[in-house]
């Protein structure tokens, strides 16, 4: 399975760089999960190929890239993008996206092939079929409804956070599965800015370090992302003193292959 985070920041020479604004994931060059940069930084083959986004939650660093990503498909389009979100995700999408006042919806409109987008909702705990993947939801704790995922091509498996603070549920699942191959685990915020981690529902270093302790898959590679731009130096400073064992920061666009 490949596995890329796209960039979305860049550095004073025009570069991509390591500090992540947005968050989008590619699959084998076929499936999104998130679509934050997608519009932006998806390259020629990922534009012609990916037909699936997957969305954890409606927040705009995770949906930022979606609205120009499909308008720039819309007149060739042939198949219709699949977007998989939970009920709520997309009804927060048409009501505050896709609504004729900040973008097209759509989800109304036709070129000459037919649909363009096509809404998949997808409910907790159930499993679904994404091109040549398994898919199953997992409810976390974030501000807004949201859900991380375990993924499978049925020979590589990974567990994806999305946005969280401290978990049970995602713990409990992730710990039936067998053979997890990585654990991607967000980490927003350093630990001297742990009051707005906690409003905000997401993770620091230290807190970081007591979820991991839930985790039951010793020897699983653990890939830390989501680390606000502001902050980053800091937090990898912070992750780094801890010594938490198969932790490593998630690097932008390199392209893994578990």
């Amino acid at each position: 399975m490949k596995f890329q985070l796209l960039p979305s920041t860049f550095d004073e020479n025009g570069k991509a760089s390591q500090r992540q604004h947005l968050s989008c994931f590619i699959i084998d060059d076929f499936v999104a999960i998130d679509a934050g940069s997608l519009g932006m930084a998806a390259n020629s083959i990922q534009k012609k190929q990916i037909r699936d986004v997957i969305l954890t939650h409606a927040h705009i660093d995770h949906i930022a890239g979606l609205p120009l990503f499909i308008d720039d498909l819309f007149a060739t389009i042939k198949k219709p993008l699949n977007i998989h979100a939970s009920e709520k995700v997309i009804e927060i999408l048409e009501k505050n996206i896709f609504n004729w006042e900040i973008y097209p919806k759509f989800s109304e409109l036709e070129n000459d092939n037919g649909i363009v987008v096509k809404y998949c909702p997808f409910e907790i705990g159930v499993e679904f079929e994404v091109e040549h993947l398994k898919v199953k939801a997992i409810g976390v704790n974030h501000k807004v409804p949201a859900v991380g995922f375990v993924i499978s091509d049925g020979n590589s498996k990974l567990a994806i956070t999305g946005d969280t603070a401290e978990m049970d549920e995602f713990w409990r699942v992730v710990n039936n599965e067998n053979n997890l191959n990585a654990l991607l685990i967000e980490c927003a915020f350093p630990d001297n800015l742990m009051e707005l981690a906690e409003i905000s529902h997401h993770l620091t270093p230290q807190k970081l370090k007591k979820e991991l302790k839930k985790f039951k898959q010793q020897g699983c590679p653990v890939y830390v992302k989501n680390l606000k731009p502001m902050y980053h130096k800091e937090i990898i400073k912070e992750l780094e003193s801890l010594k938490i064992n198969n932790l490593q920061i998630l690097e932008v666009n390199k392209v893994y292959k578990f």
